[in-house]
């Protein structure tokens, strides 16, 4: 569709069409950049810990069993929050201050490094590589989206189990993430709007260098009155950009909205963790308030690209509605 357009464009204008060479997007940053060290307790401590008379010795006791030892993200962060939870209970259980000292520091400790299990158990997984895998060409140009709905509303959930568990409320429920990375797994929104954010960018630069051209060389009307613009030109307008292109880029900003907007605040919110190598592509191609990002470059074309359709037509002393 957006090459076609181009085509259009130019066939209307007698100009000869020019598609320029479209950037890739880069994948998302390898999982081994995006997963961070866990610091752990040492291992004296948990061994006390392992043999006090509280439900933290199960706790830790399953950490410090073979499959507790390697642990999915998710269920590492699952362990994390519980851990606090059976360490306060077990501070108020106790009278012994060493005991207390010991729990009050190992609490410390975990609440420390919980921002890690968090990233982790968010950007560390395997399943976002899947929802932004870039193989799956572009976003779909029509039909009712629902893949999209739920992509959405599983992100926001997270987002806000994510900022509660940042202020501390390691109540937060975790089941349902589980449900949510099985869709990341299978759905791949978020590569395809990648993709047609590059495409579309480029493409609207295309025809607007061939409206440029035309705006700067001689008028499309020469006469003193007001004329109508010539009618291949006015149906391009109308129908080819005010109809398919103009519905598709609604299309795309409603994704942007729905799905690429939650994930960018999943990612902003955690900024204090997040690994430099996995910086440099957020910004590039997740921020949605960066006019450098792909986001920011999409919304400049679609800018310039109607300004440029304006000031062709008005030559004519009339703009078609």
């Amino acid at each position: 569709m957006m090459d076609g357009y181009v085509v259009s464009v130019a066939d209307a204008l007698e100009l000869h069409p020019e598609l320029s060479d479209i950037a890739p997007v880069p994948q998302i940053p390898r999982r081994r950049e995006r997963v961070l060290d866990m610091p752990d307790l040492d291992m004296g401590m948990l061994d006390f810990l392992s043999l006090y008379g509280c439900e933290l010795q199960y706790v830790v006791g399953e950490r410090n069993s073979i499959m507790g030892r390697v642990m999915q993200p998710l269920n590492r962060l699952r362990y994390e929050t519980r851990f606090i939870r059976a360490a306060e209970t077990c501070i108020s259980e106790t009278d012994g201050e060493d005991i207390q000292e010991e729990l009050e520091e190992a609490i410390a400790h975990k609440t420390e490094s919980l921002p890690i299990a968090i990233w982790n158990a968010t950007w560390g997984v395997e399943e976002i590589e899947r929802l932004f895998t870039l193989s799956q060409g572009y976003y779909p140009g029509s039909g009712d989206d629902k893949v999209l709905a739920e992509l959405s509303s599983g992100v926001k959930r997270v987002n806000q189990t994510v900022r509660g568990l940042l202020d501390g409320n390691t109540d937060e429920p975790l089941d349902y993430v589980g449900g949510v990375h099985q869709l990341w797994q299978a759905e791949h929104r978020a590569g395809q709007l990648l993709n047609s954010a590059r495409l579309i960018t480029a493409r609207l630069e295309d025809a607007t260098a061939l409206l440029t051209r035309r705006v700067e060389g001689a008028p499309l009307c020469s006469g003193s009155e007001p004329e109508a613009p010539p009618d291949e030109l006015v149906d391009i307008y109308t129908d080819g950009y005010g109809a398919d292109i103009e519905d598709y880029l609604g299309r795309i900003e409603q994704a942007r909205e729905a799905l690429i907007k939650p994930l960018d605040t999943l990612a902003a919110q955690q900024s204090e963790t997040m690994p430099s190598a996995f910086r440099d592509w957020y910004r590039l191609y997740l921020e949605t308030g960066n006019t450098d990002s792909v986001w920011g470059q999409l919304a400049r074309a679609i800018t310039a690209h109607k300004e440029r359709w304006q000031q062709l037509l008005t030559q004519c002393g009339a703009f078609p509605q």
